[in-house]
């Protein structure tokens, strides 16, 4: 499918794809919104109280979310098992127009994000630095398989609900349940009624948290 490279309102870029009148993020600001749902509402929920996290991202997309985990981890000083499923991942050349290592500018983030886009899918983890080990996973989520209680925190970045609903069902959560540490969570951009009954429905205690610039809210879900 055509993909067309964008500029956000953050100054950030993101992806658009016409046929589907889908982008990877946020038009009011990609990297501002990644910060607000992954990071702050996921990863530091999480504070210093494990040396080591797993998480879990459904939909790799553009790589944002693992650059920034990546850049929090090096900062606190812990160790990052990061498993990432996507089934259509973009080109090397594409992530090369995204101008994300310009904007955080930490060190040797070009080579980091370029690693993150060159290591192969499916085969083993990279090691893209020693407190950050990617694994890149070309499957559905249907098809995926992981172990139960492996992760801490799950991404669940996919399309939109209107877009790809088959991801965004009781089922696909509960497998995702299933992934989770008890006491583990789950964060989305999605805040939909009928996404938060089929997060509750797989068993999930699920909240309402104050969205990013241009969204009223966003969903976290717990394993209790």
């Amino acid at each position: 499918m055509e993909k067309k490279i964008i500029k956000t309102e953050d100054g950030s870029m993101t992806i658009y794809v016409p046929e589907l009148d889908e982008h990877y993020h946020s038009v009011h600001g990609a990297v501002q919104e990644s910060m607000h749902v992954f990071i702050e509402s996921a990863y530091r929920e999480f504070g210093h109280s494990t040396d080591t996290i797993n998480i879990l991202e459904i939909g790799f997309g553009t790589g944002l979310n693992a650059l920034l985990t990546y850049r929090e981890a090096t900062r606190n000083y812990r160790k990052v098992n990061y498993v990432a499923v996507e089934p259509y991942p973009i080109t090397p050349d594409e992530s090369k127009q995204l101008n994300y290592t310009e904007l955080l500018d930490f060190e040797d983030a070009s080579k980091v994000f370029m690693q993150m886009h060159t290591s192969v899918w499916d085969i083993v983890p990279r090691f893209i630095s020693n407190n950050f080990i990617l694994h890149k996973v070309k499957k559905t989520l249907a098809d995926a398989e992981f172990q139960n209680e492996a992760f801490q925190i799950i991404y669940f970045d996919a399309f939109s609900p209107d877009v790809q609903g088959e991801l965004w069902t009781e089922e696909s959560f509960k497998k995702l349940y299933d992934a989770l540490f008890p006491g583990g969570i789950l964060v989305t951009y999605s805040a939909k009624g009928a996404v938060k009954r089929a997060l509750k429905a797989a068993g999930f205690e699920v909240e309402n948290l104050p969205g990013p610039p241009g969204k009223r809210e966003i969903t976290r879900a717990r394993k209790n």
